[in-house]
């Protein structure tokens, strides 16, 4: 295949500045894409083909240089370049580091994340894609091949940011990626936008924690020939969840359709009932599709609920079942679950793991999502094995008291027994621990 630079080819752009090409990344339907050094920074590169490098094209990253990332998570334009005697033109984006995957290491299993690290994921990228709507922009094409994660931290980056448009744009060329598109766009009664995005997104979150296709059941199995009109069927005209609760008729084929039955079951009821109202209400009317606000909100939820059984296997700790006076049961073992102790904030229960984290979100009240600082985890106790404590990681001291009417001031660095009854002062919130 002609490549339009050479590995270690020095360019000089069309502003007389010097452009080394590192190396090949790989190619797209739209264009190529290098490292490169560029003004000693290293930076990826995205060079479009001849026939999709068009002045609209450009136009429109050159409006997206100027309005700036929503987010940090976004690898977004940071210059548009254009080279003698080269026809086309290209874009400089931050490059992606080594240590992100992508969605299709996790479905083949060549990266094994924790459900923490995969909710965190999820979280981040409803808070991202709730920032780049803020801002009156539409991405057009959510699909697990536009965006990388951490396997072990859940950090996320969201790449092939230069298809990103206005909301009030309607002429741009990109419709989406099969499979992902809302059914509106499918049939071609909608081009994309905020709404489509949502559905969009919901596919791509149930990916993430099913491991499988919202729409791909029985009927999907049955298709002989996954050829166009059988796509716009399943996926456009007659879209069924595989778990609607009203019709069965597409329901996951056991062998066939593996991760979608184990896993379903086992997510909170919240959750599933998120998934039922998207694909159900939500495939046919667009205002009931779920926001990504409250993606964001019942995912953390979610993330708060994770509890260790004590064969040592990730569950979540569903509050609705002890409504109904339902036993939480462990996925691999089948034990009974009973969370050695949880914290309240507000309305908010998190769940006190050894090794469990607070952010900012728990204990700010106007903190952003993020996950990079933790203000506190839970630590084993230095001498009692079975006791676990809490340690302050912020720079604000705690004032904590006992059960028994204790004080104490815990300051950076230093940690507390948890124990049921306990009240801790973070400075802006006020939590209480139960045991039991």
């Amino acid at each position: 295949m002609h490549r339009s630079f050479k590995d270690n080819q020095r360019v000089i752009t069309s502003s007389g500045k010097s452009l080394n090409i590192v190396k090949f990344l790989g190619s797209g339907g739209q264009g190529e894409v290098y490292e490169v050094n560029y003004e000693g920074r290293r930076l990826a590169l995205k060079w479009y083909f001849v026939q999709t490098g068009t002045d609209h094209q450009k136009m429109m990253i050159n409006e997206l240089v100027k309005l700036g990332k929503p987010d940090e998570r976004f690898l977004w334009p940071v210059e548009v370049l254009t080279v003698h005697k080269k026809k086309s033109f290209g874009y400089l984006m931050p490059l992606r580091p080594f240590q992100f995957s992508n969605i299709v290491d996790l479905m083949k299993r060549r990266v094994e994340p924790t459900f923490d690290s995969v909710i965190t994921a999820c979280i981040q990228l409803a808070d991202s894609f709730y920032k780049l709507h803020q801002k009156g922009l539409c991405y057009r094409d959510i699909s697990f091949g536009n965006f990388f994660f951490h396997a072990r931290t859940g950090d996320i980056l969201i790449c092939d940011n230069d298809n990103v448009t206005s909301t009030s744009v309607t002429h741009a060329g990109v419709l989406g990626t099969p499979r992902f598109m809302a059914p509106e766009v499918v049939l071609g009664k909608s081009k994309p936008n905020m709404s489509s995005d949502l559905f969009s997104l919901s596919i791509l979150i149930f990916y993430m924690l099913m491991m499988h296709h919202p729409l791909e059941g029985k009927l999907e199995k049955s298709i002989k020939c996954f050829d166009l009109p059988a796509m716009t069927k399943l996926y456009g005209e007659r879209p069924v969840f595989i778990y609607d609760p009203i019709n069965s008729s597409n329901r996951p084929v056991p062998g066939y359709h593996d991760n979608a039955i184990a896993f379903w079951p086992i997510y909170t009821e919240r959750i599933r009932q998120m998934f039922i109202q998207t694909f159900t209400k939500g495939s046919r009317m667009p205002s009931q599709r779920i926001s990504e606000k409250v993606w964001r909100d019942v995912l953390i939820e979610l993330k708060n609920s994770i509890t260790v059984c004590e064969c040592g296997m990730e569950n979540f700790y569903d509050i609705q079942k002890l409504q109904k006076n339902l036993h939480n049961r462990c996925w691999h073992c089948n034990r009974v679950l009973y969370p050695s102790s949880r914290l309240k904030i507000n309305n908010e229960v998190i769940i006190l793991n050894l090794n469990t984290k607070l952010y900012g979100h728990h204990l700010m009240a106007q903190e952003k999502y993020r996950f990079k600082k933790i203000l506190a985890e839970v630590v084993p106790h230095p001498v009692i094995p079975e006791r676990t404590g809490l340690k302050n990681l912020s720079r604000v001291p705690w004032k904590v008291k006992t059960k028994l009417g204790k004080s104490l001031n815990i300051e950076f660095g230093k940690s507390f027994t948890i124990e049921d009854g306990t009240t801790i002062d973070f400075g802006e919130v006020t939590g209480m621990i139960r045991k039991g």
